[in-house]
């Protein structure tokens, strides 16, 4: 089964193999101060998702030059995304904000801006800030939906409806911002037919899609639902099985940037056959090319 891999996208968009610097520019979340929410998302650890960034004490152009340090036995003469990926990248002020980006933006070696951030942080002003953007380098933004189903997301504390998803996509669309949608497998309660349904209505609305394992890390308001018995982690099998699954109804024109994600190791509770990064890799690879073992 042939899908678009982001890393055939960067190629053909590019010329050659393209690397995410993961930023931390110090943002929280509605979810956490108190706005929405003060534990944040139930799978989500103290980190805000950014526990492979660079210190968010340092300037912007000092993360990517450590960042670059770190995968520079990858890459030769390669290309980067500036990935602000800690907490929620467009919760801050748009002044605030605009010194970022452009500082990400300044870097000769940055070809594309990519922010994770919530659907419900999207005002008229960081939109507009966006679209400016965009016309110095390419914007990504990445949009945490994880399930279309709202059972799921009341329980997993997302705080807010699907409606508000729609439009943030409808209104990055009509501005010419690429989007990609975070969906997680495996979340509580959902059964093979709600993923697939996320999946598929996921990619009717967006350029890009990454589909993540659920992880259960230390710190976690899940953690401590797994410890009691009221959640499971899924087996490798179960997940290779619901990824081939998903995979069919992936459209040749939406680009997956990725197919299972790995959480930090000093954090990671379970599933533990996640942390084979290699093994696990080789198993989708078997997935892709439809030999299952």
């Amino acid at each position: 089964m042939h899908y678009l891999s982001f890393n055939e996208y960067c190629r053909n968009r590019f010329g050659c193999k393209v690397y995410k610097l993961s930023l931390d520019a110090g943002f929280t979340c509605p979810n956490r101060d108190g706005t929405k929410g003060s534990r944040g998302c139930i799978f989500c650890s103290a980190g805000g998702s950014g526990d492979f960034a660079e210190s968010p004490q340092l300037p912007v152009s000092e993360q990517l030059a450590l960042a670059k340090q770190r995968v520079a036995a990858k890459i030769k003469n390669g290309r980067y995304i500036a990935y602000f990926q800690a907490y929620t990248g467009t919760y801050a002020p748009a002044s605030r904000l605009r010194k970022l980006y452009y500082d990400a933006a300044s870097d000769p070696d940055v070809v594309i801006i990519s922010i994770a951030t919530r659907p419900d942080c999207l005002g008229p002003d960081v939109l507009e800030l966006l679209a400016e953007l965009n016309t110095v380098k390419p914007v990504w933004v990445e949009l945490g939906l994880q399930t279309i189903h709202e059972k799921t997301a009341e329980y997993i504390r997302r705080a807010y409806p699907l409606s508000v998803y729609e439009g943030a996509v409808n209104a990055l669309n009509a501005l010419g911002i690429k989007v990609l949608t975070h969906v997680i497998l495996g979340l509580p309660g959902e059964n093979l037919r709600m993923m697939k349904e996320t999946v598929s209505y996921v990619c009717e609305r967006t350029w890009g899609i990454k589909l993540q394992l659920l992880h259960i890390l230390k710190g976690t308001d899940l953690a401590d639902e797994y410890a009691a018995g009221r959640v499971r982690a899924l087996t490798e099998d179960e997940y290779m099985n619901i990824l081939a699954e998903c995979i069919q109804l992936i459209p040749d024109d939406v680009v997956v940037h990725r197919l299972t994600g790995d959480g930090p190791k000093k954090l990671l509770i379970a599933p533990m056959w996640s942390a084979d990064k290699k093994k696990v890799i080789n198993r989708v690879r078997k997935v892709v090319s439809g030999h299952m073992s």
